[in-house]
């Protein structure tokens, strides 16, 4: 309700206030920068607001880690048919 309020208010704020433009042979230019003016301020009155984001977090990654005693470790070499090179396997190790 309040947006259509605002939407109102700034249509007729500009009906009333408006003026012929007389601006020598520059009429049609008035014009268009008039509308535009216009649109931008009733399009600005009926858009909802939205708070900006928060700002990131200077080193954050993911949240506090735990050691479960668990690491990886290179494994055994293969050959990777898709893009023609050897690769190595993954192997988890834990204590």
């Amino acid at each position: 309700m309040k947006r259509v309020l605002h939407v109102a208010l700034a249509a007729a704020s500009l009906t009333a206030v408006a003026a012929p433009a007389h601006a020598g042979g520059g009429d049609f230019a008035a014009g268009v920068f008039g509308g535009l003016a216009a649109g931008a301020i009733i399009g600005s009155a009926s858009r909802p607001y939205y708070p900006p984001p928060p700002p990131p977090g200077y080193g954050y990654y993911g949240g506090p880690r735990y050691y479960d005693g668990c690491h990886w470790e290179r494994g055994r070499r293969y050959w990777d048919d898709y893009e023609g090179v050897w690769r190595y396997s993954r192997v988890r190790v834990c204590d």
